[in-house]
């Protein structure tokens, strides 16, 4: 009965699917993907904003989501893509270039960063073809729908994952999304959102999961123990068997869900997960938590739950469902500030935020769904910001320095000199510069400070530990730019985006 279910709502939506367009990249001016910006572990590591600060294009075929990638600079240059209409096999081939690794059978950002892929006007639609993150960071995937993804029968993308990340990826945020199925693993469909391999730092928020035998997973296998930091918020579950996540390992954050119709197992944390289960409502369901189909424990912390007609099984061997009276068996600290909707008002918020085509309305907490402002992108005519000066010792004078390819006539060293009329300059419209050091110096401030008739051309860029490649903070624009206090031998400046071309005068560095 539940598969024909599944079936028939799937069947409408067929018939609304948009029909397939000849695939156009053009270039549109600076527009802002993700007003509000990234919430939940997305917002660690550095932060996550996607193509902000880069160039926006349109695309209405994979194929020109590909090429749009491949014809950036480098394989971190900043991009939005806006995507509109149906993307399917049919319209998506392998681009070759060397700021991408693309495919044909999927959507493949893999070895790449700095990417947002955004749904605009009418719709985007990714049909029976899947989104691979792979080896990549910063990625922003917003308002659109992928439904059908095949790991058998014909055609067949992705593995079956609707979205799937793997292989040290970092920092997505996955938000205002649509992920569908029409059966589970006997009619060939796999998980709509599955994590493995190394991923941390990925936020997914304000989307609908529904119709599939599996929702998600955060690791592979029981020893697949490496992916951790996962917020899932304001979410609809919606006819699921199970997996809602699976969370084997890690810590994960899952608040104000609403989930109906979970028929084998819900949230299953396992072989040591953590998660922390606030304000969810749980309604017509079975198990919605617990350890299920293994002996190896997980662990939850839990308040402010609704269960609505939620039925439990018996505890026996590797079925150990945390009801019919949940209760904390861990402690989990959570490192972001966030809202609480109530969880009676859940349902309701949930209904009206979640997925593709809602115009990206999210909650402030207070149960009443809010369409936030856009974020403003500057112009290269917009005037730079007054740095204010940091007090203490420039740790630069004296250090050294070094970095990616710099331009004609430019130095390393005359960002470290306290000359003003000196300056580096990158190769092109990106790069990184360095100062470093002959042993461990504490850092918490930096100061870039751009040289005189090029204020302003800095749009994005990263602040990297060169010893670890931890990123300490990411944003846009030059300026005084402050991180926790780290002890380092190298840091690196790396411009992501910039208009015109970035000189950079001074590389000042405080301890604090």
């Amino acid at each position: 009965m539940r598969r024909t279910v599944a079936l028939r709502l799937y069947a409408g939506l067929a018939t609304t699917a948009l029909a397939a367009a000849t695939g156009v990249v053009l270039s549109m001016p600076e527009a802002s993907a993700a007003p509000g910006g990234a919430t939940g572990y997305a917002t660690q590591n550095g932060g996550t904003t996607g193509g902000e600060g880069g160039q926006t294009v349109r695309a209405t075929t994979g194929t020109a989501i590909h090429q749009a990638l491949c014809n950036r600079a480098g394989s971190s240059t900043p991009i939005t893509i806006q995507v509109e209409g149906t993307i399917n096999h049919g319209n998506t081939s392998k681009v070759s270039g060397s700021s991408c690794n693309t495919a044909d059978d999927r959507i493949e950002l893999k070895q790449i960063s700095n990417v947002t892929i955004v749904g605009v006007g009418s719709g985007a639609v990714f049909d029976q073809l899947g989104i691979h993150i792979r080896e990549a960071s910063n990625i922003i995937i917003q308002n659109v729908t992928v439904k059908n993804v095949k790991k058998s029968g014909s055609p067949t993308s992705n593995g079956g994952d609707a979205i799937g990340m793997e292989s040290g990826v970092r920092n997505v945020w996955v938000d205002h999304v649509t992920l569908e199925a029409s059966g589970g693993e006997s009619e060939g469909f796999d998980g709509l959102f599955d994590m493995k391999d190394d991923t941390k730092y990925v936020t997914l928020s304000y989307s609908i999961l529904r119709n599939s035998g599996r929702g998600g997973l955060v690791g592979s296998s029981e020893s697949d123990l490496s992916n951790s930091f996962i917020t899932y918020h304001h979410n609809l579950y919606q006819n699921i068997d199970s997996r809602t996540p699976l969370l084997r390992g890690g810590t994960a954050h899952i608040y104000n869900n609403h989930y109906v119709g979970i028929s084998k197992s819900g949230i299953n944390s396992r072989a040591g997960a953590r998660a922390k289960v606030d304000n969810n409502y749980f309604e017509d369901s079975k198990d919605v938590l617990g350890t299920f189909y293994t002996d190896a424990a997980g662990y939850w912390q839990v308040s402010g739950n609704i269960f609505d007609n939620v039925t439990w099984s018996s505890r026996s061997g590797d079925n150990n469902p945390a009801g019919p009276d949940p209760q904390s068996n861990t402690t989990v600290g959570i490192p972001y500030s966030h809202s609480l909707d109530r969880a009676d008002c859940v349902p309701s918020v949930v209904s009206q935020t979640a997925g593709a085509g809602k115009g990206l309305k999210v909650s402030d907490g207070s149960c009443s769904p809010q369409t936030p402002a856009p974020t403003p992108t500057p112009t290269p005519t917009d005037p730079a910001p007054t740095p204010t000066q940091p007090g203490g010792t420039n740790l630069s004078i004296g250090a050294g320095s070094d970095g990616s390819g710099k331009a004609d006539g430019t130095s390393y060293g005359n960002v470290r000199d306290g000359d003003m009329s000196t300056y580096w300059s990158p190769s092109g419209s990106t790069g990184s510069v360095s100062i470093k050091w002959g042993s461990p110096t504490t850092v918490s401030k930096i100061n870039i400070r751009e040289a005189a008739g090029s204020e302003g051309s800095i749009r994005s860029w990263r602040v990297v530990n060169h010893d670890t490649g931890a990123v300490l903070t990411s944003g846009s624009g030059a300026g005084v730019i402050t991180f926790p206090q780290t002890s380092l031998r190298k840091i690196t400046f790396e411009i992501t985006g910039s208009s015109g071309t970035p000189r950079v005068a001074e590389y000042e560095t405080y301890a604090g």
